[in-house]
């Protein structure tokens, strides 16, 4: 058996990777320049102006100026929860985050958090192992099952070659692994580089506990700020405000006590048998994104179709054609930010991790520890539901781990400390909006086929709606491979990655097999 969970204490590192050497005085020497005939440099700055300017920009919420120094960190021993429920909850950061879908997680390497002690401590380590040894079952018999999928896709029998067989093989483990993460628990260790600017640090400070993994995150921060304060103690020692309190965060105010499987029913029923139902746009798009491009343009003679294509049609826009998507520069491209789409969708914690990286299209996710109820909920991968034995072993690890989870709160364990023990393949539910040009990018990127299949198959989904009440606007919406047919060279941007269907002939009409 792979070794023993670590615990927080010995499992969380954080080093500060890059950073500005004067942050505070960069920050002031930004605001002197607002009211200076030159730029203002931070080696000019006073004592006076550090105690002054500071106070009064930062209290009277001139912000901006704390954006421009920048951190970046190297974090590792963190658990997948709180990335989710807290470092990637919001816009405005960057970060490269360990894949679970390429990278096999052989040892048992969790989060533990520190107030557990006892018969607890006992169960939750014990279910945390009970994953693991789920997680190595399912990929072995996983593996068969995506060799041949791969196989009668990649027509193996038609190409007699070592070659090729050894490259299946290796895909095909990654298929499994990809899929086996599903019994993984959330509390999995990770590890990212991860950059923030200096008034998001001072937020994170700030709103620690406004999540579901509030301790975790307030170990995560203080460790942020001791790695900033060792270069600059003034960032944060002349300027900031306290972090908020768990009894005066609203999100925790405002609940009564556990949820009940209500809820969830009565959001899926309303999904309609929809992964991601849209449920509410602007009915005059077209014509108001018709409108905006006459105007940027200057030329009212434009009809609307005429208009929406020199926006949208690649081959009149070469903005659509480029991989660097620099759509939110062009006058042009951003009319679509006035076309607007509100979906309920319903994924799996280990997609909807991948589904939130589109910050732009932001969701409203849930407070788990208060939306879940004692049933188990979760999303089962397609390949696991069609193999019997697969299937079982699926459903063994997740009705555990929501055993474990049962059994902690019992014991008196707090509902965000429990969760920690659940499976990637929890089940969240919220509601996501984005323009259509932010859309546009998330849903070029989402409908290629090498895409995690939950997000593409809620991105098809989408993509469908909104072609029912708008079909003018994303008559040339696909993969890169359909955006790009026939006007350049080549049609896949994944290189080696390539899926191996030829989409572009027959999209959105488009089995996928793995």
């Amino acid at each position: 058996m792979p070794g023993s969970p670590s615990r927080l204490d010995s499992g969380l590192e954080v080093r500060l990777r890059n950073w500005f050497d004067r942050p505070y005085d960069d920050a002031i020497s930004a605001a002197r320049t607002c009211y200076s005939p030159r730029v203002v440099y931070a080696e000019e700055i006073t004592e006076k102006q550090r105690r002054s300017i500071g106070p009064l920009t930062f209290f009277g919420g001139h912000h901006t100026v704390y954006q421009h120094a920048t951190f970046e960190f190297a974090l590792s021993g963190l658990s997948r929860q709180v990335v989710w429920c807290f470092l990637h909850a919001f816009p405005f950061y960057n970060s490269e985050q360990q894949s679970q879908r390429y990278v096999r997680l052989d040892a048992v390497q969790a989060h533990v958090p520190r107030q557990l002690a006892g018969e607890a401590l006992a169960l939750y380590e014990a279910a945390l192992e009970r994953a693991w040894a789920s997680y190595h079952a399912l990929a072995r018999c996983l593996a068969p099952v995506t060799q041949r999928s791969l196989a009668a896709l990649w027509r193996l029998k038609d190409r007699q070659s070592k070659v090729f067989a050894r490259n299946l093989a290796r895909e095909a483990e990654k298929k499994a692994i990809e899929t086996a993460r599903y019994v993984l628990p959330i509390a999995c260790h990770t590890a990212m580089v991860y950059t923030v600017s200096g008034i998001v640090l001072h937020r994170l400070r700030r709103m620690a506990a406004a999540c579901d993994a509030p301790d975790e995150a307030r170990a995560v921060v203080d460790a942020m700020i001791a790695e900033v304060e060792k270069r600059d103690p003034a960032f944060f020692s002349e300027i900031g405000e306290p972090p908020l309190g768990e009894d005066e965060v609203p999100e925790r105010a405002a609940t009564t006590g556990p949820c009940t499987a209500d809820f969830a029913a009565q959001f899926d029923r309303s999904l309609e048998g929809h992964r991601s139902r849209l449920v509410d746009y602007g009915a005059r798009a077209p014509a108001v994104v018709a409108q905006a491009v006459r105007s940027v343009l200057g030329r009212p003679e434009l009809g609307e179709d005429e208009a929406l294509d020199l926006v949208l049609d690649p081959a009149r826009n070469r903005y659509r054609l480029d991989t660097l998507n620099v759509s939110t520069h062009s006058p042009l491209m951003r009319t679509l930010e006035h076309a607007h789409y509100t979906f309920r969708k319903r994924l799996s914690h280990s997609a909807d991790s991948q589904d939130q990286r589109h910050r732009m299209v932001p969701g409203s996710r849930p407070m788990l520890s208060r939306t879940l109820s004692a049933q188990v909920d979760v999303i089962e991968p397609e390949l696991v539901a069609e193999d019997p034995a697969a299937h079982a072993l699926f459903r063994e690890s997740v009705e555990e781990a929501f055993h474990a989870r049962a059994e902690l709160v019992r014991r008196g364990v707090p509902p965000e400390l429990a969760l920690y023990v659940l499976p990637n393949a929890l089940t969240v539910r919220f509601e996501e909006s984005g323009s259509l040009l932010h859309l546009l990018h998330k849903w070029t990127m989402r409908t290629c086929l090498n895409a995690q299949r939950e997000i593409w198959e809620a991105s098809m989904d989408e993509l469908a709606q909104v072609r029912a009440v708008h079909p003018q606007l994303v008559r040339h919406v696909g993969p890169p491979c359909v955006v790009r047919d026939r006007l350049v060279a080549p049609r896949c941007t994944e290189g080696t990655h390539f899926c191996g269907v030829p989409v572009w002939r027959s999209f959105p009409e488009i089995e996928r097999r793995i």
